[in-house]
């Protein structure tokens, strides 16, 4: 498609593509001139913001889903300014990044209206970061520059780092002072390999990058897989890979609920960078530079899964299995990654971006409803005591009253989506988290994975992790929900179990709609295994005032 095309074929602009990025700036910057006693305007103003980032992305999806005369394998490409590529400016679209748009606003609109009953109030400008996160986090998924795609990480992390320590307390602070070191470690990383592609490649253009990989003179290239690699610490950071991810459990752990639910997919922003990334300039096929970095990301990949298993298994406070939750669901794309990169096939990749959707959600809910429970007192107090005492949590947190209509029967309410998200996130029948996994492991043994030691190594792990998530998470709630059956439930109200309830009912719908969303996987792997169609569609674009003849040569 040529110049500004919009994915569905028109000949002008797709001013669509960019108001993911514009709508939480503006809204960003109007809450802040609101004094914070405004909380209600605010919530309208991000609510807004977040149903309309949903709506979008939803319309972004389905014109991916239907573009052109192949099914869909056209990109969309935005030129701001018009300039050419790789000169200018570009946000591109296709397949993942759509899909990453609309898992990111079915998570922000369940967090915000989480954070209206009480989190709102319990420091300042809540609404300006979280809209500031939600445009760096839409603005990675969409650029197809990696200068610009440090500039909305640093965008993200900033948004990141106020929600975080958002509602003060030690605990949160003395993480949250952990966190932005790491952060701020990683984004030096990132500058020194941008730098250094530059210098060598000449372009930061990831279509161009990957054009140009094949050509690369056999003393230069050494110089450029060192570049990526180290680039690559600073998605591995985020992505939370071991040994990089000592820093997520706790950190996740001492975040507010809905900050904590959101930071769910800042991971998976990792995750996504390295699938586009890899499959762009070390596909197979692609030349020399094909399957650079597989081993590491499969080896670290497995390595997290087993780190993020013993860790599930050794915490008390749902909130910290919650972390460990996280690290069980990144080592698993990670490994899948890197078993793909190796000829891994379509079907286990289709499985695994299936599989990362599903317990993205499942996670986001998991942290809304850890603070639920652990809100009660009476049977799980012991427990709390005993991981405070491990671990620390947030004890110097000041006990508060939500306000608005409580919840009857809390506690039965609580249980069944604990239970769901249970069977959902250890991959038990019949929630998506099992069909996610069967499919990775249909694919890897029918396709020419079956016959590799590493692939036996990733069943065995995949199988035991849910085995241990399954374990920890009966554990804790025989503990908290049915043990202390006499004791009074904790006091939750509509907003605050309705979002759990949300992404619950959200799982049900994968459930139902698994076969139209797996084809839509399935393409989607497609696509990343054929990255000549991202790499001419932004190479061949033509600039929308020259298609005017109103410019150019």
């Amino acid at each position: 498609m040529n110049g500004a095309e919009a994915i569905m074929g028109t000949d002008s602009p797709n001013h669509l593509m960019i108001a993911p990025i514009l709508i939480p700036l503006i809204a960003g910057a109007v809450m802040l001139f609101y004094e914070d006693r405004q909380r209600r305007a605010k919530f309208v103003i991000s609510m807004i913001a977040c149903v309309a980032m949903l709506v979008i992305a939803v319309q972004l999806l389905l014109g991916a889903k239907g573009a052109g005369p192949s099914g869909g394998n056209e990109i969309g490409l935005y030129l701001l300014g018009d300039w050419p590529t790789p000169f200018g400016i570009n946000l591109v679209l296709d397949r993942l990044s759509a899909l990453m748009l609309v898992i990111a606003g079915l998570m922000a609109i369940p967090a915000l209206v989480y954070a209206s009953a009480e989190w709102q109030a319990r420091g300042q400008h809540f609404h300006s970061l979280f809209m500031f996160l939600m445009m760096g986090v839409n603005g990675a998924f969409l650029t197809g520059d990696l200068f610009n795609l440090f500039v909305f990480f640093e965008i993200m992390l900033a948004g990141s780092y106020g929600l975080l320590l958002h509602g003060s307390g030690a605990e949160r602070v003395k993480s949250g002072l952990h966190y932005i070191a790491i952060n701020l470690m990683a984004s030096l990383f990132f500058l020194i390999g941008v730098s250094l592609i530059y210098g060598v490649v000449g372009t930061l253009n990831m279509a161009d990058l990957a054009q140009q990989m094949p050509t690369i003179s056999d003393r230069e290239r050494p110089l450029v897989h060192a570049a990526l690699a180290i680039l690559g610490i600073a998605f591995l950071v985020k992505a939370g890979m071991w040994p990089l991810c000592f820093w997520l459990p706790p950190t996740y752990q001492a975040a507010s609920a809905p900050a904590a639910a959101m930071f769910a997919i800042l991971t998976k922003v990792g995750i996504y960078v390295l699938l586009r990334l890899c499959f762009l300039t070390f596909a197979p096929g692609s030349g020399p530079s094909a399957g650079f970095g597989a081993e590491v990301l499969l080896f670290g990949g497995l390595a997290t899964m087993t780190y993020g298993s013993i860790g599930v298994l050794g915490a008390q406070a749902m909130s910290r299995m919650a972390g460990h939750a996280v690290l069980i669901s990144s080592g698993t794309m990670l490994a899948v990654i890197g078993l793909a990169m190796n000829g891994g096939g379509i079907s286990m990749l289709a499985g695994a971006l299936y599989y990362m959707t599903v317990s993205t959600l499942g996670l986001a809910a998991f942290f809304l409803l850890a603070e639920l429970a652990e809100r009660g007192h009476g049977a799980v107090a012991a427990m709390l005591a005993l991981s405070s005492d491990l671990y620390g949590t947030p004890e110097d947190e000041d006990e508060y009253e939500p306000s608005g209509i409580v919840v009857p029967a809390t506690m039965t309410i609580l249980s069944l989506c604990f239970a769901a998200l249970a069977v959902l996130l250890a991959g038990l029948p019949p929630l998506p988290g099992f069909l996610g996994k069967v499919m990775i492991l249909s694919a890897m043994m029918e396709g020419d994975q079956g016959g590799n030691a590493m692939s036996w190594v990733f069943l065995a792990l995949l199988i035991l992790s849910g085995l241990a998530t399954l374990i920890a998470l009966v554990r804790v709630g025989v503990q908290t929900f049915w043990a202390g059956a006499d004791d009074e439930g904790p006091r939750v109200t509509i907003a605050e179990a309705g979002p759990v309830v949300a992404f619950v009912l959200m799982a049900l719908l994968m459930t139902w709609q698994a076969r139209p969303v797996m084809r839509y996987m399935e393409a989607t792997a497609a696509a990343l295994h054929s990255p000549d169609v991202y790499i001419n569609g932004v190479i061949t674009a033509e600039r929308t005032f020259d298609q005017r003849g109103e410019g150019g040569s």
